[in-house]
């Protein structure tokens, strides 16, 4: 079966959307956790595919998070560094690269890693008060200013 971009853009929107009604839930069961792995990871595979780099970006943000989300701090860890790396050599806008750092602070923040956590806050931050949109500044602040 050869899948044509509208199947992969499809997949990839229906997951990232999915997997963000999971991220709201305030309580999983384990099989919603596995669930909300699968997504995130499935939506990230089909914007690779037929993406553009903020889309790559914005997929392993939201692997990050779900993965911040289940405390597995590793995966969380790996997945904001790709995410920060994405943001930066392709020249993200600062919305992007803001929430590459809060990937990075939330993740160090379960890492407990008091000095990588304050460092990724401190250029969150910088960026954050970069953005142009007021609400997405002001969103971005709080979510933010919530770790």
């Amino acid at each position: 079966m050869k899948m044509n971009n509208e199947f992969h853009k499809e997949i990839a929107v229906e997951c990232y959307n999915n997997t963000w009604d999971l991220i709201d839930k305030k309580e999983r069961t384990e099989e919603e956790k596995l669930k909300m792995i699968h997504m995130a990871h499935t939506s990230r595979y089909h914007w690779g595919v037929i993406g553009k780099p903020v889309n790559f970006q914005r997929g392993e943000w939201q692997i990050a998070r779900v993965y911040s989300e289940l405390k597995m701090i590793d995966q969380a860890i790996y997945h904001a560094e790709i995410c920060l790396e994405l943001s930066l050599i392709n020249s993200l806008d600062e919305l992007d690269i803001a929430f590459a750092y809060e990937a990075m602070t939330r993740a160090y923040s379960l890492a407990e890693n008091k000095e990588l956590y304050e460092e990724n806050k401190k250029l969150a931050i910088e960026h954050g008060n970069k953005i142009e949109n007021k609400e997405n500044r002001e969103y971005f602040l709080k979510e933010i200013n919530s770790l």
